[in-house]
């Protein structure tokens, strides 16, 4: 598994996890707000199942140095 998760899309990850999770606690307090351990854990393991089937990679290339 080679990262396909950029750094600004795993902070987006990380905030919209919380914000999902923390429905468990406030607002309508149901089992759907477990649904943010997805972005959550794909922010924290840098891999996102459907960008890899996709194609989509956001970690940016690195340019090999030409001589």
């Amino acid at each position: 598994m080679t990262r396909n998760v950029g750094k600004v899309d795993r902070l987006l990850r990380i905030v919209v996890g919380l914000a999902v999770l923390s429905l468990m606690f406030v607002g309508p307090q149901t089992m759907w707000g477990l649904l943010g351990l997805i972005p959550l854990g794909t922010a924290l393991v840098g891999w996102c199942p459907p960008y890899a089937l996709l194609g989509i990679n956001t970690c940016g290339t690195k340019s090999s140095p030409t001589s």
